[in-house]
């Protein structure tokens, strides 16, 4: 590895209160998916017996790397490349890696995926959609090719709104975190939990919500006996967390000396998890109105987690009394709100790498960096869209995040040493300490789940291609975007940092 120049670290930004970072971490946690993809793996694994599954992986995954992610991140004082190379040496390119494909990954999807629920709050005025929500989102909006490999044409509304998307995530990491990142989620947050509470109320006051809810939360224990249920629980803590994104890292760096790291991990973790949960109300209480309005069965009312938010939900809201325009702005509002305030953090994490690494100026590099992630979005923005959204993220969150985690548990667990960190940790934190059940679920206990849930997707994936798509579009689309995404890790981990970033550790 080149020498690194003798230049003393510059000022590093700070939260300008406690508040402002857990809203922010918050923020990156709770996403669309807490919305539309946690009550859906409810519904569809057993119910409130999901809980129990999701409740184990929250105590010996989540909360486990989340305390090592801003642990990490608040002791090395820098990006998730930052905090790894000060680790050790040899391992800045996993912190280049998962910043890499999270920025050109999934928030070039996720993006669009937040165009999509701008269009719906426009077209919840007038119920745009009209009788056949399948039909007018899959074929009007989408316009879907017969396969990944046909484009077809770029959908204009779809495209400006994923321009205004850029701008908003632009506007506010421009200014940084504290006029930016730690602003903007103290507006965003609040403003979600307000109109998810009002979704709530007014769905669960719906005529026939109280068997929608049952429908949600009746336990079917005996559907724990299914390996993919576990796969599923642990899978979505993985992911509803941010961990392996390098945000967590990125947002810790900005903490003071002393913080509370393991009851900010807690309190981040419950937050993101509460959220999930309630939001869920406010769907079933809904589906439950529309299956006692139409006199369908709930377990034919949603086949997957993107339709239950453009095609079931819209379908219900028509269905409405009254009001129903209202209840469709707010419904969609809060999923733009939920999906910007995550897109926000992953441009932030990147920012931070490339900041921290190479002294560019904020204001270009975000400015950079919004302009590209716009022109990439730009695929998923055709009618192949949503195959190209569905292949890369398959592969980011099955493989890419999945591998980064096992491979964080090592770097800390064993080569730096889980104990090291773990007794920084406790001597900074004023409220709660961690034992060395932190050590043994760091070292063993939750690398030895990731590993099973990514054998368990490698021999799925022999079995079958993914998805019944064409293998040449899996391997180009999916796992030659991460491989592409490992390879500029590796080459830009090689340049020379313009900093000496361990003279402040000496």
């Amino acid at each position: 590895m080149k020498e690194i120049n003798q230049v003393m670290q510059p000022h590093r930004a700070q939260w300008r209160t406690h508040i402002g970072f857990v809203l922010a971490a918050i923020g990156s946690a709770v996403g669309l998916g807490n919305i539309w993809r946690f009550p859906y793996l409810c519904y569809k694994n057993g119910g409130g017996a999901f809980l129990i599954p999701y409740t184990i992986a929250l105590f010996v995954i989540g909360i486990p790397l989340m305390i090592l992610e801003i642990g990490l991140g608040q002791r090395m004082r820098g990006s998730a490349p930052m905090s790894f190379a000060k680790a050790n040496r040899h391992w800045e390119w996993l912190g280049w890696w998962s910043v890499i494909f999270v920025m050109f990954g999934i928030v070039l999807y996720y993006s669009v995926v937040i165009a999509w629920c701008v269009n719906y709050l426009f077209f919840s005025l007038n119920l745009s959609w009209g009788a056949d929500p399948n039909n007018f989102f899959f074929q009007k909006f989408l316009s879907v090719t017969a396969g990944p490999g046909q484009l077809g044409d770029v959908r204009t509304n779809i495209l400006f709104a994923l321009a205004f998307v850029w701008f908003i995530n632009w506007l506010v990491v421009f200014f940084g975190v504290q006029r930016g990142v730690e602003r903007a989620n103290k507006i965003f947050m609040p403003v979600l939990l307000v109109l998810t509470s009002i979704l709530v109320i007014w769905s669960i006051n719906l005529p026939g919500a109280r068997e929608g809810i049952k429908w949600y939360l009746r336990p079917d224990f005996s559907i724990l006996a299914k390996p993919q249920v576990w796969i599923d629980a642990f899978s979505q803590i993985f992911f509803t967390l941010s961990l392996g994104f390098g945000i967590m890292i990125a947002y810790a760096s900005y903490l003071p000396r002393k913080a509370d790291i393991v009851k900010d991990s807690f309190t981040i973790c419950f937050a993101n998890c509460f959220y999930s949960i309630f939001a869920g109300f406010a769907v079933f209480g809904t589906l439950g109105y529309m299956s006692l309005t139409t006199k369908t069965p709930m377990s034919e009312i949603v086949s997957e987690s993107i339709g239950l938010a453009f095609v079931a939900y819209p379908k219900a809201i028509s269905l409405l009394p009254a009001l129903a325009p209202i209840f469709g702005v707010m419904f969609f509002v809060a999923l733009v709100v939920a999906g910007l305030s995550s897109a926000v953090s992953i441009l932030e994490a990147f920012s931070s790498a490339v900041i921290d690494k190479f002294h560019y100026s904020r204001r270009a590099v975000v400015t950079f960096l919004s302009i590209i992630g716009f022109l990439g979005g730009i695929v998923f923005a055709t009618g192949a869209g949503l195959y190209w959204l569905d292949i890369v993220d398959h592969f980011i969150t099955h493989y890419g995040l999945v591998i980064v985690g096992i491979l964080e548990c090592i770097v800390i667990g064993w080569v730096y040493k889980a104990s090291k960190l773990r007794e920084y940790i406790n001597h900074i934190s004023s409220g709660f300490r961690i034992g060395s059940w932190w050590d043994f679920s760091i070292k063993l206990f939750a690398p030895v789940l990731l590993i099973a849930i990514l054998l368990n997707d490698l021999i799925r994936e022999i079995s079958s291609s993914y998805g019944n798509y064409p293998l040449l579009a899996n391997v180009l689309i999916g796992r030659d975007w991460l491989i592409f995404t490992l390879f500029a890790a590796i080459i830009i981990a090689a340049k020379p940092w313009k900093i000496d970033i361990h003279k402040e550790y000496e």
